[in-house]
């Protein structure tokens, strides 16, 4: 095993919140001194069948704890699923039936094991104690909470302002969450940050049982491809794990760029200090954002299809995408030394010394207005400053361009 010190740098990576983060390092500690794994727990509701990308931020960092050698317990929620988590909804979910909660937990299946490796996950289905449960069991469990602390939940205390309805059984949602901890004796719960109540009712619920309460361990919420919204399939801004590399290359490079950061850090196994040195080189201008956010693509699309089904995308989203608008022949410009201050070329310097404009002050007017493009990425900073490389596509208005030779 990794030292404790080791092991929190890997472990706290993109996390939202650790609840007690204290408790956490203790835990670890024992685990190194004793040479024993810890119990890692993700619960999933296979209440859809397709996994998109925001699924996968939780099952990124449950790989993680694999890769460390902790002991990781995936529960399949063929009980649970039926009632339906209440989290963020805003009336009862509709109940499954037992058909279809089994149906979707096969494709669920299947879809994690593109992350999770299979020959070190535990696959558990929540029914094997929940069912078990007698009538006086459930009544003790009802017994560790009250209504007051129910209506703690953001949820239900919205539901119950505004007087709508909330059915007795999805009070019994978090407790059964809770009770797979206590069957489980798990030492780490993983969840969303829309989970933090479910994730301390286990914490609750083991300390009723007399066992060590778990860590509750929470992911952010991934933004989806409108950069605003909770990556949604209802909302159409998901790129499903399951979906053909073009589509999932395309979808990428249609990104904000202010989010390029963090999903390679919560959906991408590239190492964190790589990802720092993204960052630092966005921040300071050395990369270009559509250099980066291929990279992105690249990194996902290898990641569930293969570097060859990858490289296959990037060439059908050059061709379609980035010279759709280009003319067959375009004149070249090459880059000489004087252009270069520490390292970078003025954007309306070297518009004007490849005669693109007649002038530093209509490089950056046009600059100003949207209408010069890098790769077909628009340029908006009249200043701006940038690392020039072979073949790069520089447009001006819509019928000037020059292709740049770097020597």
């Amino acid at each position: 095993m990794l030292d404790v010190e080791k092991q929190l740098e890997i472990i706290k990576r993109g996390t939202a919140e650790i609840v007690p983060e204290d408790e956490l390092v203790e835990k670890l500690k024992k685990s190194v001194t004793n040479n024993k794994p810890l119990h890692i727990k993700l619960g999933l509701d296979p209440s859809a069948p397709d996994i998109h990308l925001g699924h996968t931020v939780v099952l990124q960092k449950l790989r993680q704890f694999q890769e460390l050698g902790h002991i990781v317990t995936l529960i399949l929620g063929d009980f649970t699923g039926r009632i339906g988590d209440p989290t963020g909804k805003t009336e009862a979910r509709k109940q499954l039936t037992e058909e279809e909660v089994l149906a979707n937990a096969r494709t669920y299946e299947k879809q994690i094991f593109k992350i999770l490796d299979p020959q070190k996950t535990i696959v558990k289905f929540n029914s094997t104690w929940l069912a078990q449960l007698k009538f006086e069991d459930v009544i003790r469990l009802a017994a560790t909470t009250t209504v007051a602390r129910m209506l703690e939940r953001e949820d239900f205390s919205k539901r119950y302002r505004e007087n709508l309805p909330i059915s007795i059984h999805e009070f019994f949602y978090p407790l059964m969450q809770g009770y797979d901890s206590v069957a489980l004796e798990a030492d780490i719960e993983l969840g969303g940050t829309d989970q933090k109540f479910n994730l301390l009712m286990g914490r609750t619920l083991q300390k009723e049982f007399g066992q060590e309460p778990q860590i509750a361990l929470m992911m952010p919420i991934l933004e989806g491809l409108d950069g605003v919204n909770k990556m949604s399939k209802s909302l159409g801004n998901y790129i499903g794990i399951d979906e053909p590399p073009q589509e999932m290359y395309g979808k990428t490079m249609s990104l904000p760029d202010e989010l390029m950061v963090r999903y390679f850090e919560l959906v991408t196994p590239v190492p964190l200090e790589e990802v720092k040195a993204i960052a630092k080189g966005l921040e300071e201008g050395n990369l270009h954002p559509r250099d980066v956010k291929m990279r992105l693509a690249r990194e996902i699309v290898t990641f569930y299809h293969g570097e060859e089904a990858a490289l296959e995308a990037e060439e059908h989203f050059k061709k379609v995408f980035q010279k759709r608008e280009l003319p067959d022949e375009i004149e070249t410009f090459e880059v000489t030394a004087d252009l270069y201050e520490d390292g970078m070329v003025s954007l309306p310097r070297l518009l004007t010394q490849a005669k693109l404009v007649s002038s530093n002050s209509e490089a950056r007017r046009l600059i100003k207005e949207g209408a010069v493009k890098i790769d077909g990425e628009k340029a908006t900073d009249p200043n701006m400053r940038f690392v020039p490389v072979n073949d790069m596509i520089i447009r001006a208005g819509k019928r000037r361009f020059a292709k740049l030779v770097v020597k």
